[in-house]
Protein backbone atom coordinates (compact mmCIF):
# COMPACT_ATOMS: atom_id res chain seq x y z
CA UNK A 1 0.00 0.00 0.00
CA UNK A 2 1.13 3.58 -1.08
CA UNK A 3 -0.49 6.19 1.24
CA UNK A 4 0.63 10.29 0.04
CA UNK A 5 -0.23 12.58 2.59
CA UNK A 6 0.00 16.32 2.75
CA UNK A 7 -0.98 18.71 5.29
CA UNK A 8 -1.12 22.33 4.79
CA UNK A 9 -2.96 25.90 6.48
CA UNK A 10 -2.42 25.70 10.34
CA UNK A 11 -1.72 29.10 12.45
CA UNK A 12 1.87 29.00 10.04
CA UNK A 13 0.40 27.87 6.81
CA UNK A 14 2.90 25.34 6.37
CA UNK A 15 2.19 22.71 3.45
CA UNK A 16 4.15 19.30 4.93
CA UNK A 17 3.99 16.18 3.22
CA UNK A 18 5.19 12.34 3.73
CA UNK A 19 4.67 9.23 1.48
CA UNK A 20 4.69 5.84 3.16
CA UNK A 21 5.15 2.90 1.49
CA UNK A 22 3.92 0.14 3.78
CA UNK A 23 5.91 -2.65 1.99
CA UNK A 24 9.10 -0.97 3.38
CA UNK A 25 7.76 -1.00 7.08
CA UNK A 26 7.94 -3.54 9.81
CA UNK A 27 4.76 -5.50 9.39
CA UNK A 28 3.48 -4.49 12.93
CA UNK A 29 3.32 -0.62 11.51
CA UNK A 30 2.54 -1.76 7.89
CA UNK A 31 -0.40 -3.96 9.89
CA UNK A 32 -1.48 -1.18 12.04
CA UNK A 33 -1.79 1.60 8.94
CA UNK A 34 -3.74 -0.75 6.72
CA UNK A 35 -6.02 -1.59 9.85
CA UNK A 36 -6.34 2.12 10.18
CA UNK A 37 -7.29 2.66 6.00
CA UNK A 38 -9.90 -0.47 6.33
CA UNK A 39 -11.14 0.45 9.54
CA UNK A 40 -11.78 4.35 8.28
CA UNK A 41 -13.73 3.01 5.26
CA UNK A 42 -11.35 4.99 2.72
CA UNK A 43 -11.83 3.97 -0.27
CA UNK A 44 -15.96 4.32 -0.17
CA UNK A 45 -15.05 8.37 0.88
CA UNK A 46 -16.44 10.97 -0.91
CA UNK A 47 -13.44 12.72 -2.82
CA UNK A 48 -14.07 15.77 -0.75
CA UNK A 49 -15.09 16.25 2.60
CA UNK A 50 -14.43 20.01 2.58
CA UNK A 51 -17.82 22.35 4.41
CA UNK A 52 -18.02 25.96 4.38
CA UNK A 53 -16.74 26.09 7.90
CA UNK A 54 -12.90 26.24 6.80
CA UNK A 55 -11.23 28.41 8.83
CA UNK A 56 -7.62 30.50 8.79
CA UNK A 57 -5.69 28.15 11.13
CA UNK A 58 -7.51 24.83 10.31
CA UNK A 59 -5.29 21.79 8.78
CA UNK A 60 -6.28 21.03 5.40
CA UNK A 61 -5.59 17.51 4.02
CA UNK A 62 -5.22 15.75 1.23
CA UNK A 63 -4.77 12.08 1.43
CA UNK A 64 -4.23 9.26 -1.99
CA UNK A 65 -4.15 5.96 -1.21
CA UNK A 66 -2.80 3.03 -3.46
CA UNK A 67 -3.59 -0.32 -3.07
CA UNK A 68 -2.99 -3.59 -5.94
CA UNK A 69 -5.93 -1.56 -8.62
CA UNK A 70 -7.12 0.56 -6.47
CA UNK A 71 -6.34 4.37 -5.98
CA UNK A 72 -8.34 7.30 -4.12
CA UNK A 73 -7.81 10.91 -3.42
CA UNK A 74 -9.77 12.52 -0.84
CA UNK A 75 -9.18 15.91 0.23
CA UNK A 76 -10.70 17.13 3.46
CA UNK A 77 -10.01 19.77 6.21
CA UNK A 78 -9.86 18.96 10.08
CA UNK A 79 -12.90 20.38 10.69
CA UNK A 80 -15.17 17.33 8.36
CA UNK A 81 -13.04 14.44 9.20
CA UNK A 82 -14.92 11.39 10.15
CA UNK A 83 -14.28 9.87 13.28
CA UNK A 84 -13.19 6.46 11.84
CA UNK A 85 -10.25 8.20 9.70
CA UNK A 86 -8.85 9.81 12.85
CA UNK A 87 -6.49 7.55 13.74
CA UNK A 88 -5.28 7.83 10.34
CA UNK A 89 -4.89 11.11 10.38
CA UNK A 90 -3.17 11.20 13.57
CA UNK A 91 -0.40 8.81 12.82
CA UNK A 92 -0.16 10.57 9.33
CA UNK A 93 0.34 13.64 11.10
CA UNK A 94 3.11 12.26 13.79
CA UNK A 95 5.08 11.22 10.50
CA UNK A 96 4.61 14.33 8.53
CA UNK A 97 5.97 16.25 11.89
CA UNK A 98 9.02 13.70 12.79
CA UNK A 99 10.30 13.84 9.17
CA UNK A 100 10.06 10.16 8.48
CA UNK A 101 11.33 8.78 5.46
CA UNK A 102 9.50 5.18 4.77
Amino acid sequence: MRIEFERSGGFMGLTQAVVVDTTALEKREADELTAMVRTAGFFELPEQLVSDSAGADRFQYRLTIEELEQKHTVVLNEVDAPEELQPLLQRLNLLVRTRRKL
